[in-house]
Parts: structure tokens; C-alpha cells; sequence
């Protein structure tokens, strides 16, 4: 019984780690790499015959050992590859190329435009604490006090529930359509279970501090996989 347990719960986590980073399923430009299962910094230096500190040097990485996957990551210097080149699916990129100035964040993670549009509502009250920057942070995080609601931003169903990623905490993460998904974070208690059904606007969680150091929430949007500006789908405060 216990094994199965543990089963169940390796299943959830690769589940969620595929909801959240989407990895592979949109390509990445020559000089850059996706971020896969299995991979250290030092790994991926070895593959594109860079150091690892250069790679964290153009990523802006203060702890190597805090990549994620579905991330994306600078593996040559800025002027090493040609971005407006054709797109390719995964892989790594590298060049003979002499270095060229540190990359800006945006340069680190481009994102496409999304191709279409949703609509959201402010997932709770309080003060925005920090802005998405598609780098350092993934989404926005909102600070109120312990126990404030936590609702859906958009109908949609919940297809995690539970405490599997590492940085998160008390996670759910709604499925609106084929495109987009939103992420609610470091919540203290979880008020709906996966498969459910929500309604834009309905509590689905309690604002708390789980693997945070201070009471907020952090919200994510995705769109294909990839984290977006959440501030562009909400309205004005």
C-alpha cells in the first residue's frame, strides 16, 4: 500500500511538472535551450561547450541549481547566433562567436505574442508585491493577510491539487481551454480537488505562506505551456 502510494504521488508530481513547464511544446531560437527533466547547469554547459559560469552569467542566475523545467536559458553569447534565423524545436545552440554584452532578461526568455485571448478577474485582494518580469519571476505576487480568498480567475477545471513542486506550496492549477492555464501558489488550504469544475469568480483556495517566507499568492498564466504577463488579461486596478 505504501508503494503505492509513492507511485501515485511520482505520477502527480511529473504530471504537474508537465502542466506547468510544457517542455518542448514550443521552440526555442538558435543560442538558446529549454530546460529538460534530468538536466543540471553543468550538463547543459557540457553539451554547448560553455562554462557554467558563463551560462549563469547570461541567465542571471545567482543559484545554478535553481533551473527549472520548461525553462529557457542563453547557452551562447548575445551576438554568437542570429535570432532572426529559423526557429528550432529544443537542442542547444553554441558558437566559436567572441563574446558579446551581458543579455538583458528578456533576452534570456523571449515569448511569442499569444495568438488569441482570455479574460480574467483579479484572483484576490491585496497589494501586488512584485510584477512578472518573464526572468526572475514567472507571475505576479499578491501580499493580504492569512485566510484571504483565493478565487478562480476564469471557469476552467482544476488539474493539480496538492503540494508536489518544490517553491510552490499548496498548488492548484486550473485548465481554462487548450491554450491557457493559470497557477495559484503557497496557498494554506486547498478548497477544490482535481476534476472539478470552477466558476470565474468561486473561492478555490486560502491565501497563506507554504514554502514562502511571508503570507501572498502567487499567480501564474500560461499560455502553451509558457508563462505570460498575467497583468495584460486583468483589468485595471
Amino acid at each position: 500500500m505504501l508503494g503505492t502510494t509513492k507511485m501515485i504521488k511520482r505520477l502527480a508530481c511529473a504530471s504537474l511538472l508537465a502542466v506547468l513547464a510544457a517542455c518542448g511544446s514550443a521552440p526555442v531560437g538558435p543560442g538558446f535551450y529549454r530546460v529538460e527533466r534530468g538536466d543540471t547547469l553543468s550538463k547543459i554547459a557540457r553539451g554547448n561547450r560553455q562554462s557554467v559560469q558563463n551560462i549563469a552569467r547570461w541567465n542571471n542566475l545567482t543559484n545554478p541549481d535553481s533551473i527549472e523545467v520548461g525553462q529557457v536559458l542563453r547557452v551562447a553569447p548575445g551576438g554568437a547566433a542570429s535570432t532572426s534565423g529559423a526557429l528550432r524545436s529544443g537542442g542547444s545552440g553554441s558558437s566559436n562567436a567572441s563574446a558579446a554584452p551581458r543579455p538583458t532578461p528578456a533576452e534570456s526568455a523571449p515569448a511569442a505574442a499569444p495568438a488569441s485571448s482570455i479574460s480574467l478577474v483579479w484572483p484576490a485582494d491585496g497589494s501586488v508585491i512584485r510584477r512578472f518580469d518573464g526572468a526572475n519571476s514567472k507571475g505576479i505576487d499578491i501580499s493580504a493577510a492569512a485566510g484571504t480568498p483565493v478565487v478562480a480567475a476564469a471557469p476552467g477545471t482544476v488539474v493539480y491539487a496538492g503540494n508536489g513542486l518544490r517553491g510552490y506550496g499548496n498548488l492548484l492549477i486550473l485548465k481554462h481551454n487548450a491554450e491557457y492555464l493559470t497557477a495559484y501558489a503557497h496557498n494554506r488550504a486547498l478548497l477544490v480537488k482535481e476534476g472539478e469544475s470552477v466558476k470565474r469568480g468561486e473561492k478555490i483556495a486560502e491565501m497563506g505562506d507554504t514554502d514562502t517566507d511571508r503570507v501572498m499568492l502567487h499567480f501564474e498564466l500560461r499560455y502553451q505551456g509558457r508563462s505570460i504577463d498575467p497583468s495584460q488579461a486583468l483589468p485595471p486596478r
